[in-house]
């Protein structure tokens, strides 16, 4: 590997974010991709995109046959829960088990608790102070679940200005459909606020506070994992 491969690489990582060394198994020549980059073959993109989705490096064939090995390098996957509510608590501890590094963000001290949340991250901070410090990338999901708007409402600003892979919010479509006023109120667009989840999870029907939780962790699953059409 060439010593500016290695920089681009390492600047990439510290930076937080994917980056893909693309190597012609037949001549060794190679290339770093990453997600903004632009000119490339459409084959190439979509190799590349597959690489970081799955998280897995894979050998794909160039439409004139030749063997190209991608090799990818991603930042950590990372699960902000805003409200330490009765949700949080399994989506939390699931969450760590399907590796993301988890922290959940709550001010008020009594739900934010060691007790409640061992092995968490606990951020007792303003949700909007608190997401501007975490820096959220490709690699955040965002979860809000409080119901407050001055909880939510405050996260979701600084979520939909990042470009974290998923957003989602707690509520039924009458709350979602509030929310989504408070936030045109605020200015952001309609595309914008599109990225919301919400109702938050997979439509399975969930009842039990860990039912929601494997509703919102698999549709944040499908959206980390599914192709782009």
């Amino acid at each position: 590997m060439k010593q500016e491969t290695l920089k681009q690489i390492l600047s990439a990582q510290a930076a937080k974010q994917p980056i893909v060394l693309a190597s012609n198994l037949n001549t060794n020549e190679q290339l770093t991709l990453t997600p903004d980059q632009i000119g490339h073959p459409d084959w190439m993109v979509a190799a590349l995109d597959a690489a970081i989705r799955s998280d897995k490096s894979r050998v794909t064939d160039a439409p004139d046959g030749t063997p190209w090995f991608f090799n990818v390098f991603n930042p950590p996957l990372r699960l902000i829960i805003v409200g330490a509510v009765h949700i949080a608590q399994p989506l939390a501890r699931m969450g760590l088990e399907a590796g993301y590094d988890v922290s959940v963000v709550d001010p008020r001290e009594a739900f934010a608790s060691a007790e409640r949340f061992p092995n968490i991250t606990l951020i007792r901070e303003w949700p909007d102070e608190a997401l501007q410090n975490l820096a959220l990338d490709a690699r955040t999901a965002v979860v809000t679940l409080t119901h407050d708007p001055k909880l939510d409402d405050p996260a979701l600003h600084v979520a939909l200005k990042s470009a974290a892979f998923y957003i989602g919010a707690l509520g039924s479509k009458k709350t979602q459909a509030t929310r989504q006023q408070r936030l045109t109120d605020a200015g952001f667009a309609s595309a914008e606020i599109a990225r919301i989840c919400g109702p938050i999870g997979l439509d399975i029907a969930a009842k039990s506070p860990a039912e929601i939780a494997i509703a919102i962790l698999a549709e944040i699953t499908q959206t980390l994992r599914q192709e782009r059409s």
